[in-house]
Parts: structure tokens; C-alpha cells; sequence
């Protein structure tokens, strides 16, 4: 148990941050974690001043539950309500950690408000064929590349929309990740939050995926290829990071001419979505899809049903001999009989 009930925040924080370190969050979460964290305590250290107290000098005494209401409406005036309802989750983190540390009695965020934020919609490609054209295009040899490397990027593009995983999880993956005897091959991957999971691959993929590593040992060598070694690399044999897959994933977009269908925001996390979506399309349950993703709620997963569900219902509203239908029963005064 401490017995300095008034530590400073700043170094608090980083206590935190280093216990959550030891789960493999992605960078990206590490910092935005950082962010919320440092962003609300200024506006406590800050009082109404101008001129904030440094986080190495605000006690962690002074975060009380009226205080913290205080911070966070000043928080949440200009932001989107996801934004607010992710900066809770973490300050509530945060105090739950420093409970356990016997640092502060409790926790006083349940005291403090956070808005509702509704599931977010999933942004999968457009277009019934856009898959198709984009695997089609990135399977090509393109001249204009410096250095072309097809089974690579179909590689990536293959695990992406056959087997919905995250960019995180892509980069995780090592070679023994590809796993299981013929016609029972499969994905283990390093799920989001330390959830591990397992993802079935037919036999199409798993072509593109050893094509990929004979083309990788033509490359580089066969130790290139040993089981403990990164899945996905540059094309200096390097491990690919989140940067350079993102770019990977924007230049096969731009080869197929597909941009434009490409939702915004969404740019590698479409391929997940569009795996979701025709899961939901060809009949499998919230539970199937909650599996295959890797979801911690089943309310995530029932989203795509119900976007599909709502989909199909405008595709019958828009058929034209529903409309005729309509016409002949509407009749030309607008009522039937």
C-alpha cells in the first residue's frame, strides 16, 4: 500500500501507462491513453487560471469527484461524444490501477457523467465486385512499380478480406501463424485486448499465402522464412510497420482505380468490414461473425446484420417491378379498389 495519498499525477500517469505496456496495446492506444490522461489533468491543473500547474506538481488528491465533473463538461464542450466516452474509459482505468495500488480510497468516475456513443456502422468496400476488381488488379504485375511484389500484396489483401484482421493483428503475425494440416488450415492471431483467436482459411488463401513466402524466399533466402519470423515484410526483408501497411494498402487501392469506393476513414480497416459484411450477407449469426472477428461484445458483431438486413430491405424497395406492383395497387388516384 503507498502511503503518499498526494503523488503527483504526472508521475502517476506514467506508472499507469508503463502496467499497460505489459498487455501489448498498439502504439497508437498507448498514446491515445497518454493523450486523455494528460489532456483532462491539465484542465484540473489549469483551475480556471491561465497558467496550469505542471502535472509533477498536481496531487492526485486534488482529482475529486467535483472537480473531475468540472474537467471533463470543460473536456466534452468542444469534442464528438466517441472522443468523450473513450477519455472516460481511460480515467476510469486509471483510477481502478491506482485503487489497486492503494494510491487513492476509490474511484471517483462513476460520478461523472459520459455520454452514450452508438455503435459505429461498418464501412465496407462499395461496389458488389470492388473486391474482386481489387484483388484481380493487385495480382497483376505492374510495370510502373520500382520493385513489384503481386504475391505480397495479395498476400496482405487476402488476410485482410478473407479472414477480417486488424492491422494490428497483420503485423503481429509470424509465419508459424499460418497453421494446420491440409483442408484444415487457419490464422491464430494475437486478438485486440490479448484475445487470441482462430480464423479458418480455404484453400485459395492459403495458395496466396505460400506463393507469397516462395516469392519471400526467392527474395531473401530460406532463413527469411523461419517460423519465428514476421509474416508480413518490406521489400527490404524488414518487418512491415504500421505506416508502410497502410501505404501498401493505399497504392493497391489507387492500382485497381478504386478510391473512390473506398469509404473515408476507413481505408485498410474496409477490408475487415467488407469480410463482416458478406459473412452477414451469406447467413452467418452475431455469434459466428463475434468469433471470426474477434469482438468483445456480440452488439458489435449484430451491427453488420443489421446494416445487411437494412441493405437488402432498400435493394427490394428499389426493384422496379415492386414499384410497378405498387402503381397497380396504388391506382392512378393514389388509393386501391
Amino acid at each position: 500500500m503507498h502511503d503518499k495519498p498526494d503523488e503527483p499525477v504526472g508521475r502517476l500517469i506514467e506508472e499507469f501507462l508503463t502496467a499497460r505496456a505489459t498487455r501489448k496495446p498498439s502504439p497508437h492506444t498507448l498514446a491515445a491513453y497518454r493523450r486523455d490522461l494528460a489532456t483532462v489533468a491539465s484542465l484540473v491543473a489549469a483551475d480556471g487560471g491561465t497558467t496550469p500547474l505542471p502535472l509533477d506538481q498536481l496531487p492526485v488528491s486534488a482529482l475529486s469527484p467535483r472537480v473531475m465533473r468540472a474537467a471533463f463538461a470543460r473536456f466534452a464542450t468542444p469534442r464528438a461524444a466517441a472522443s468523450v466516452h473513450r477519455a472516460w474509459s481511460t480515467w476510469n482505468s486509471f483510477f481502478t490501477f491506482l485503487v489497486a495500488e492503494g494510491v487513492v480510497p476509490g474511484n471517483p468516475m462513476p460520478a461523472v457523467g459520459r455520454p452514450r456513443t452508438p455503435l459505429p456502422q461498418p464501412k465496407p468496400l462499395r461496389g458488389e465486385d470492388t473486391p474482386e476488381e481489387l484483388l484481380a488488379a493487385v495480382a497483376r504485375e505492374d510495370g510502373r512499380q520500382r520493385d513489384p511484389w503481386p504475391e505480397r500484396d495479395l498476400a496482405v489483401l487476402a488476410l485482410a478480406l478473407c479472414a477480417g484482421l486488424r492491422l494490428s493483428e497483420l503485423l503481429a503475425l509470424r509465419v508459424a501463424s499460418v497453421a494446420g494440416r491440409p483442408g484444415e488450415r487457419r490464422v491464430d492471431v494475437a486478438g485486440k485486448g490479448g484475445r487470441p483467436r482462430t480464423v479458418p482459411i480455404e484453400a485459395g488463401v492459403d495458395r496466396v499465402l505460400a506463393d507469397y513466402l516462395d516469392s519471400r524466399r526467392r527474395r531473401f533466402g530460406s532463413r527469411s522464412v523461419r517460423p519465428d519470423s514476421p509474416l508480413l515484410v518490406d521489400r527490404r526483408g524488414e518487418p512491415l510497420r504500421r505506416g508502410g501497411l497502410q501505404y501498401l494498402v493505399e497504392s493497391c487501392y489507387r492500382r485497381a482505380g478504386i478510391g473512390d469506393r473506398v469509404p473515408r476513414g476507413a481505408r485498410l480497416h474496409a477490408l475487415r468490414h467488407t469480410f463482416a459484411t458478406r459473412l452477414a450477407e451469406d447467413g452467418a449469426s452475431a455469434a459466428e461473425i463475434m468469433r471470426l472477428l474477434g469482438h468483445a461484445s456480440l452488439a458489435s458483431s449484430q451491427t453488420y446484420i443489421e446494416v445487411t438486413a437494412g441493405q437488402q430491405r432498400a435493394a427490394v424497395h428499389a426493384n422496379r417491378t415492386n414499384r410497378a406492383v405498387a402503381a397497380l395497387v396504388d391506382g392512378p388516384a393514389g388509393g386501391g379498389g
